[in-house]
């Protein structure tokens, strides 16, 4: 049977070590709220897929960024796969070359294992794999944001030139506009994760990012749920039931 991979890498809000943070925990705890991608695990795991969701919080390690700063755009602004700085800007954590080492090898290296292996294990099965990376986003930007647009669209998918075939975008688009969503592509968030053996070699490993505006299902800018949760949750689990109908 066809499983999709789910990757939640910005759920969580665990900050397994303290180290080099120089900002105290209010502020953290600030940063937290503003950041995490909540409940992106309740809205988009299910007894189907195969939810890979990162136990860190992105503040921590974010691995969703290449761990070579000069490929990661986010590095320019102290947001590469180590968190620096704030959104603001201000320093928030001063990283040493053993912290970086150590948390690459222990928690970001572990994550990407996982991942590797469910796609993998997919592979075997069926001789295809479907990533589905799993976002939320605010309806204001945030300040480090590329896109600055205040006029945001209710979802967001993310492509890859390669691993993201015409097909899926076109039921993307078909979806959402016949539930009177807006939808934007590659905007304001742009691009999807692929394990890096299969990045732009295997084109049986496709992938697709799924941002959900948080206007849809919290009562913004808290993260307290609002009363569309469950219904956003039905629409997301309805298109990861299309994905896996295609």
């Amino acid at each position: 049977m066809k499983k999709l991979i789910l990757h939640i890498p910005h759920s969580s809000t665990i900050i397994p070590s303290l180290q080099g943070y120089v900002v105290g925990q209010d502020i953290l705890n600030a940063e937290i709220e503003k950041l995490t991608d909540w409940y992106t695990d309740e809205l988009f795991s299910n007894p189907t897929d195969v939810s890979v969701v990162a136990p860190f919080s992105r503040i921590f390690c974010d691995p969703e960024r290449f761990t070579d700063d000069s490929q990661e755009v986010m590095a320019k602004f102290g947001m590469g796969v180590l968190y620096e700085t704030l959104d603001s800007g201000d320093k928030m954590r001063e990283v040493t070359a053993q912290n970086r080492a150590f948390i690459l090898e222990n928690f970001y290296d572990p994550h990407h294992k996982k991942l590797n292996s469910s796609v993998l294990q997919q592979l075997q099965q069926t001789e295809k794999a479907l990533v589905v990376d799993c976002h939320s986003f605010p309806s204001v930007p945030l300040q480090r944001a590329l896109v600055q647009d205040t006029n945001t669209p209710d979802y967001n998918i993310g492509t890859d030139a390669f691993h993201t075939p015409q097909k899926l975008i076109d039921f993307s688009k078909d979806y959402f506009e016949n539930l009177g969503y807006s939808l934007g592509i590659d905007t304001p968030y742009s691009g999807t994760i692929v394990p890096m053996e299969h990045y732009h070699k295997n084109k049986n490993v496709q992938s697709v990012m799924l941002e959900v505006n948080r206007r849809l299902y919290l009562n913004e800018p808290s993260h307290q749920k609002s009363e569309n949760f469950e219904h956003t949750k039905s629409v997301v689990q309805g298109f990861l039931a299309g994905l896996r109908s295609l």
